[in-house]
């Protein structure tokens, strides 16, 4: 199921062996290569310190929070060997400039969407510019639109102005 990222940060880390919440996540911690969310960085609940709870370790997601085993599977980020250069990227989506292949600016990430499943981004959510967009909506690009990502921005391919066969058709 696709989650938007309102579901996966600023939540709960609820713990099953005690029924308590474990944790708060804070940030994803997203693969620019393949745009996968390896885990995410959480404030524990009882010491307040920053952990990492890796994407294996989370055994559900519903509308109170994450559900987790246990707070045994928040992990100190030191210890990550196999995430480290991932975290040390600091990479992140929201806010990323979004232009396209012939170097049209599209706009900025303004959200993303997420497989539960597999932890894959989907879409990515573009707030464009009031120039461009009227009504100030946004403009959902999906990764498989995706030409490029940079450290400063994401490109897309060009925007089609033309309308798809079936509109046409029915004009």
């Amino acid at each position: 199921m696709l989650q938007l990222s309102g579901m996966l940060l600023r939540r709960p880390v609820m713990s099953l062996r005690d029924g308590l919440q474990a944790a708060i996540t804070q940030e994803a911690i997203c693969n620019p290569n393949n745009l996968k969310i390896e885990g995410f960085f959480c404030q524990d609940s009882k010491n307040h310190k920053s952990v990492v709870l890796v994407e294996q370790d989370i055994r559900d997601i519903i509308p109170q929070g994450i559900i987790i085993n246990d707070r045994e599977v928040l992990t100190d980020p030191k210890e990550l060997v196999r995430l480290k250069k991932t975290i040390d990227l600091h990479f992140g989506l929201i806010g990323k400039q979004v232009e396209t292949i012939s170097k049209s600016k599209v706009g900025k990430v303004n959200d993303f969407a997420t497989e539960t499943t597999t932890m894959y981004i989907q879409k990515l959510y573009v707030s464009q510019s009031l120039l461009k967009n009227l009504t100030g909506g946004s403009l959902a690009v999906d990764r498989n639109q995706i030409v490029e990502i940079t450290d400063k921005k994401i490109i897309i391919q060009d925007l089609d102005a033309k309308a798809p066969a079936t509109a046409r058709a029915m004009a």
